[in-house]
Parts: C-alpha cells; sequence; structure tokens
C-alpha cells in the first residue's frame, strides 16, 4: 500500500468526522435554541446554522468526496461494482440532494425570518411550520450517511 492511499484515506476521515459531526451537533443546537423560544437566542443560532453548514459541512462534504474519489481512481478500483462504495456513494449523494433541495432552502427562509425577529420580536408561525419540516428531513439527511458509514467499515459485498 503506497502512502497516497494512506493520505487520501486521512483526508477521507477528517472529511467524515468534518461531515457528520457538524450535521449532528448543528441540529442538536438550532433545536435546542428553538426550545427556549428566545428570538435573540434562535435569530443567532440561525445565523450559526448557514455559517456552520457552509463552512463544515459543506467544507468537510467536499473533502470527503474528493479524497474518497481520489482514492477510488488513482487505485483503480471499480466504484460501480463495488458493492459497499456504491452504496456509500449512493447515500451520501440522497443525503446530498435533501440539503441542497430541501434544507438549505429551509434554512435561507428561516435566516430571512430570523431577521425580522433578531431583536426581540415575536416569531412567526412560518419559522416553526419549516422548523418542523427542518427536523424530518436533517433526521433523514443525518441517517443516511450513519448508514453509509456502516457500509465504508464492513465493505460488505
Amino acid at each position: 500500500m503506497d502512502n497516497s492511499y494512506l493520505w487520501l484515506k486521512t483526508l477521507h476521515l477528517v472529511g467524515v468526522i468534518l461531515f457528520l459531526g457538524n450535521i449532528i451537533i448543528t441540529g442538536w443546537w438550532k433545536t435546542m435554541a428553538d426550545r427556549t423560544r428566545n428570538p435573540q437566542i434562535i435569530a443567532f443560532a440561525q445565523r450559526q446554522v448557514t455559517l456552520t453548514d457552509f463552512i463544515f459541512t459543506a467544507g468537510g462534504g467536499g473533502m470527503l468526496l474528493a479524497a474518497g474519489l481520489g482514492n477510488v481512481i488513482s487505485h483503480h478500483i471499480d466504484y460501480w461494482h463495488t458493492r459497499w462504495i456504491g452504496w456509500g456513494m449512493g447515500l451520501f449523494i440522497a443525503s446530498g440532494v435533501i440539503w441542497a433541495f430541501i434544507l438549505i432552502p429551509i434554512q435561507i427562509k428561516q435566516a430571512a425570518l430570523a431577521k425580522t425577529f433578531a431583536h426581540g420580536e415575536a416569531i412567526p408561525d412560518m419559522y416553526w411550520r419549516l422548523g418542523k419540516l427542518w427536523i424530518v428531513f436533517g433526521a433523514l439527511a443525518t441517517a443516511l450517511p450513519l448508514i453509509a458509514v456502516y457500509w465504508m467499515v464492513f465493505k460488505l459485498n
């Protein structure tokens, strides 16, 4: 095994840690902030959700994808016919689709709403309705890459 494999694997694992760590912790902190029902705390948390998703979720996901594909391509692994890689990639992509088309638009709408109540004004009902959708789809988008970790670790064929 050459050093490029180990370096790319290390970058891949760091990407997994950043990606999964952020989506799990972000979900926790946003949920806890919402439970306070305090407009200033919620507005602050909503800004941080957007910022940390951009830095850590997207950054970690990009690192994870680039290093994983880099290893597969540079070591001539047939990822279309290697079941554990196919499942891992498929679950990761499905999670990304949920983030791109459902969660990020919800977060953008919630961030805009949060600006309107950041100084203590009443939180509109739309914020809470969007929050329920964010929890449901966020849980799904978190579960999918966690299942991908299983496939990647156990390498079932």
